[in-house]
């Protein structure tokens, strides 16, 4: 069912929601050598501010690449990835688990490979070190 499991730091940074604001951030994140692992976006209530959520290869760079870049609203979050056999049920079961335990699910993204990979997800929970020791036990 797990494949892998690792806590990781991610990175949540707030930007306009405008057109073309993730291709900008992108762009120079790209020519700085920053490979995006993971990524999720999402934007305010009002619509006008956008936070993305991603994962690098290199966190430090990349945080001094954005604030170079006038990014200032930057978080580094405690997160757990989990690769995970891309199959019915495993979201199931791992959700079911953190449930049992009384660990609620704050934020969950993912991705999936259909051609026999593993699905990561990207997970931050209310007790992430119980939840990794959990997730951990049942591999």
């Amino acid at each position: 069912m797990i494949k892998n499991l690792t806590r990781m730091k991610e990175l949540a940074v707030g930007t306009k929601n405008e057109i073309g604001a993730l291709a900008n951030m992108m762009s120079f994140l790209v020519n700085h050598g920053i490979n995006i692992e993971t990524i999720a976006g999402y934007s305010n209530s009002t619509g006008t501010q956008g936070t993305l959520a991603f994962i690098t290869d290199d966190n430090r760079k990349t945080i001094i690449e954005l604030m170079n870049h006038g990014y200032d609203a930057i978080e580094e979050l405690d997160v757990i990835v989990a690769e995970l056999e891309n199959r019915p049920g495993t979201l199931k079961n791992i959700s079911e688990m953190l449930a049992n335990n009384k660990i609620n699910i704050d934020y969950i993204y993912c991705t999936t490979c259909s051609s026999g990979c593993p699905a990561k997800i990207v997970i931050a929970t209310s007790d992430n070190e119980r939840a990794f020791n959990i997730l951990n036990s049942a591999r």
